[in-house]
């Protein structure tokens, strides 16, 4: 484990400039995924979601960093409990929804969590919204999430925020 990373990691706050510091030293040291993958992932860590939000950054400029990882992230999907942290691991399920290189059962397990997430009630909108646009592209090569994701849509949209309404409107008009 690198001890600035974590140092770093600690010491980092919700700002995107802090975020961003770390996000840059990892992807200009690629070497630094592993810890920082390994911190995410590790729920009783106290710093788990701060690594989560570097890690979806990371993410975002480049996914082929995952792909070792997969299976173990994979895996660990159902653990995650800190809204802070769903929310990045939601988006980065998105971002994996259309990097295709996921084994079928990986995909399976991301859809399942983007499913319970979407239907538990305590989950925040963002989540859920990140929920909703990874299995919109699910959907496309996976023909019955269609159905389903337009009966939750239509059926739980009146129980949550206009944000929330305008990804499902959005989505809707999609699966038409």
């Amino acid at each position: 484990m690198n001890s600035d990373l974590y140092k770093n990691i600690n010491n980092s706050n919700a700002h995107r400039s802090s975020r961003d510091s770390i996000a840059k030293e990892v992807l200009k040291h690629g070497n630094l995924f592993a810890d920082l993958f390994e911190i995410a992932l590790n729920t009783n860590d106290k710093n788990h979601y701060k690594a989560c939000w570097i890690m979806e950054l990371v993410l975002q400029e480049k996914i082929e960093f995952i792909k070792e990882y997969l299976p173990n992230f994979c895996d660990k999907l159902t653990e995650f409990k800190n809204e802070s942290a769903l929310r990045s691991i939601s988006k980065i399920c998105m971002f994996l929804s259309k990097y295709h290189v996921l084994a079928k059962f990986q995909e399976e397990q991301i859809i399942e969590s983007c499913l319970d997430w979407l239907i538990t009630d305590s989950v925040k909108v963002a989540t859920k919204a990140y929920a909703i646009r990874a299995l919109f592209a699910f959907g496309k090569t996976n023909k019955w999430i269609y159905p389903e994701l337009q009966r939750i849509l239509i059926d739980d949209s009146h129980k949550h925020s206009y944000a929330y309404k305008a990804v499902a409107r959005e989505i809707l008009k999609k699966i038409k």
